[in-house]
């Protein structure tokens, strides 16, 4: 190889940027399944030598009413015990709920340090998003990365508005509250594992929130499966997910969501190989196009192939020695 360019600079230009989360998030908010969590974490951390999933600390719905301080300040201090390596957010309230500030003020400015980013949610609009900047920005906490969680009709048209804020790295569609905002409009059983991948407009804001993610380079984060003690249906909808509506990353919220959720979104071994290879193949010939196989490959299928081994290494695949040497290069 004459190039010492690194691949992902030459594949992806400017995209080179987007954001590469894991892609799973694992949601949690009573403290004991919190600490359980933040375990598992640990553990998956030392098995697989990197981070494969987002442990997300829950304020919304975790904390009991009165009791919004209390578990801001729990929330705090168990980022602040987390490890070097691990990625741990917090969901804090709404902008219009009575805690959201003290929570930012809490979980952000003692815990800034540790947080990989704030889940916001019920974002109606970009307005949403300035008002958690400026309350990160008080909080001394510039630097961390929003997440907005897109759950109403109105969000969802304005999801391309909300995706191209520079403070916003992820959106993640809100299935339960989407389906109770039309009124009874849409069944129950779409949100089910399978009606959420049949109803129109459910599957409408999907794709909306996908698409409004990747025109900005954003990660679309898919909603979760409530079913969770079914495995097939849950890897089911992961894969369909991914390969069928473009998200990059899905929400689980039990421990044994995860390591199905990172089967569904990782690559197949063949393909991995065939990736490694063509790539190969083409920086060898600094990235002019080539023939592989009696098909024809230039920079387009490049960049597909290298974002498949990108996606590859987050799903903890093992990886060919090229394409491993690569992907370190990449993390430095």
């Amino acid at each position: 190889m004459r190039t010492r360019t690194h691949p992902r600079e030459i594949l992806l230009g400017a995209q080179a940027a987007a954001n590469l989360l894991p892609v799973c998030d694992h949601y949690s908010g009573v403290e004991v399944r919190m600490r359980k969590s933040l375990e598992l974490q640990q553990q998956m951390l030392q098995e697989f030598g990197a981070c494969v999933f987002d442990v997300t600390l829950d304020c919304e719905d975790g904390a009991a009413v009165g009791q919004e301080k209390v578990h801001a300040q729990l929330v705090a201090s168990l980022l602040k015990a987390s490890p070097d390596g691990c990625r741990v957010a917090a969901r804090v309230h709404a902008v219009d709920h009575s805690a959201f500030e003290e929570d930012i003020a809490i979980i952000a400015g003692e815990a800034g340090h540790k947080l990989s980013h704030i889940m916001l949610p019920k974002v109606e609009s970009v307005d949403d998003i300035l008002q958690a900047v400026r309350a990160l920005e008080r909080a001394s906490a510039a630097h961390v990365p929003v997440h907005a969680l897109i759950e109403s009709p109105a969000a969802v048209e304005q999801a391309f508005e909300i995706a191209a804020h520079p403070r916003v790295q992820s959106l993640s569609f809100g299935l339960m509250d989407y389906v109770s905002a039309h009124a009874g409009a849409i069944p129950s059983a779409a949100m089910g594992v399978q009606g959420q991948f049949a109803h129109p407009l459910v599957v409408r804001a999907k794709l909306e929130i996908a698409a409004a993610c990747h025109a900005h380079g954003k990660v679309p984060s898919h909603c979760v499966v409530t079913e969770f003690q079914n495995t097939e249906a849950l890897q089911a909808a992961a894969t369909k997910a991914n390969s069928e509506l473009g998200y990059t990353r899905m929400w689980s919220i039990h421990p044994a969501q995860i390591r199905p959720i990172l089967a569904a979104f990782a690559p197949a071994v063949q393909e991995v190989q065939e990736a490694n290879d063509i790539l190969l193949a083409a920086a060898q010939e600094d990235w002019a196009p080539i023939s592989y196989h009696g098909v024809l490959h230039d920079r387009a299928s490049y960049r597909y192939y290298w974002q498949l081994l990108e996606r590859a290494q987050r799903t903890a695949m093992p990886l060919p020695e090229q394409a491993r040497q690569w992907l370190d290069r990449s993390a430095v």
